[in-house]
């Protein structure tokens, strides 16, 4: 189940998309996750839902890589239907016992499924095509307007970038723990959830002990290489806006005006 989480990892391969400005990337993602939360009806998400098909077969991930991801959020996906069906007022369509389903509910429920399913694919591809070095660059340089209120942009890109890099090995160092712990007769599946909770806890003190040494040793190397924050650091490979960015850029324009117009975003 953990290694199913593919959010944070890079997928190595070549493509257009792999070889976009990570500055595009974000900008892209960040505009695609917003226009999810505008959509008014189904032409709208078929819309997104086109533009996202495309950005996919581009990228050359597989789309079964994609979505594995998705089985990490199954439970967070179920509640909000369930929410959305059963506490959403309207025309009453099903009454089980205290409970009544409705129309509005039904159709609220369906929305939100497909907004987050669409969201969590359309970040996944972000991640899974961009290096965490170039994620880096790109949300420092887009964050550098922010410099004017003494917010230390580097610092904080250098913090995101760290954090996301740091899921798979987290979920890894989990996943070899609980395996070591199943070996010696540990049991994290039976029992009711205050059971289940209180077996988590010989999981978690070794999760943090093993997280904070690897801060630590992060932390030593970053100090022995003189690493003294971004004042004044320059960049190897400098992030250029190219062809292919400009392309990206105005199929995203594209994108959002097909969405104004079918989806009534604004």
């Amino acid at each position: 189940m953990l290694r199913d989480i593919t959010l944070g990892q890079y997928y190595q391969t070549e493509s257009v998309i792999h070889r976009l400005d990570p500055r595009v990337k974000l900008g892209g993602t960040l505009l695609y996750i917003i226009s999810l939360f505008f959509f008014k009806n189904y032409l709208g998400y078929l819309t997104a839902a086109v533009f996202l098909a495309v950005v996919i077969k581009l990228s050359h991930v597989p789309f079964r890589f994609m979505i594995r991801g998705m089985k990490a959020i199954l439970v967070l996906l179920l509640f909000t239907v369930v929410f959305n069906l059963f506490l959403t007022p309207g025309t009453e369509v099903v009454s089980i016992w205290k409970l009544t389903i409705t129309l509005e509910g039904v159709q609220l429920a369906v929305t939100m499924a497909v907004r987050l399913t669409m969201l969590i694919i359309g970040s996944s591809i972000m991640t899974l095509t961009t290096t965490p070095n170039h994620l880096t660059d790109g949300m420092e340089r887009m964050m550098k307007p922010l410099k004017i209120f003494h917010v230390p942009v580097h610092e904080v890109a250098m913090m995101m970038s760290i954090a996301l890099r740091f899921i798979p090995i987290l979920l890894e160092e989990t996943d070899k723990i609980m395996k070591a712990q199943i070996a010696r007769g540990a049991d994290f599946e039976t029992g009711n959830l205050i059971k289940r909770a209180k077996a988590m806890v010989p999981l978690l003190v070794p999760l943090f002990i093993s997280a904070f040494r690897r801060a630590n040793d992060l932390a030593m190397a970053m100090e022995a290489r003189c690493y003294r924050g971004g004042e004044g650091r320059t960049k190897m490979k400098p992030l250029i806006y190219g062809k292919r960015d400009r392309i990206a850029y105005l199929v995203i324009v594209l994108y959002l005006a097909v969405g104004i117009a079918l989806g009534r975003i604004l």
